[in-house]
């Protein structure tokens, strides 16, 4: 079942959390195979939204664990928008800052169209694979905290 909330969809049987740190990731979880079947039935089903799995650095402590991974986000959305429903999901405060790393390499300007970065940055699966960890992980890296628009 699918739920859709301020533009974003959420797959609602995503509700398992991880239980630590120390969980495997989507990858690690589903084969290639699988994960590529998944990703096509999602874009032949809804052709304009993007498939997205968003976890939390492995080693991240702050921040709290989203209540699902897969969400379905418009390709009109931009960046700062999918930013906006990452915050509110896990009920951050306006001081709190977090970095996005889209394939754990970097965030994209937040006015890029989530099209884009898909386009740009999905993985061989057909899902675009979304990072979030705190400041305090990153310390002195140079990457660009997220905060409130």
């Amino acid at each position: 079942r699918v739920l859709r909330a301020a533009g974003t969809f959420f797959f609602q049987k995503m509700r398992r959390r991880q239980s630590n740190s120390c969980s495997r990731s989507f990858q690690q979880r589903k084969s290639l195979a699988s994960r590529m079947r998944e990703a096509a039935e999602i874009r032949a089903k809804y052709p304009t939204k993007i498939p997205v799995v968003v976890e939390r650095y492995r080693k991240e402590k702050q921040l709290p664990l989203l209540d699902r991974t897969k969400f379905l986000v418009s390709q009109d959305s931009s960046m700062s928008q999918f930013v906006i429903t990452l915050r509110t999901r896990m009920s951050l405060t306006a001081t709190q800052a977090f970095y996005l790393l889209v394939n754990n390499k970097g965030l994209p300007s937040m006015s890029t169209t989530m099209g884009e970065v898909y386009q740009d940055h999905k993985d061989e699966d057909g899902f675009l694979y979304v990072t979030y960890a705190s400041q305090e992980m990153f310390g002195s890296c140079g990457g660009p905290a997220v905060t409130p628009p």
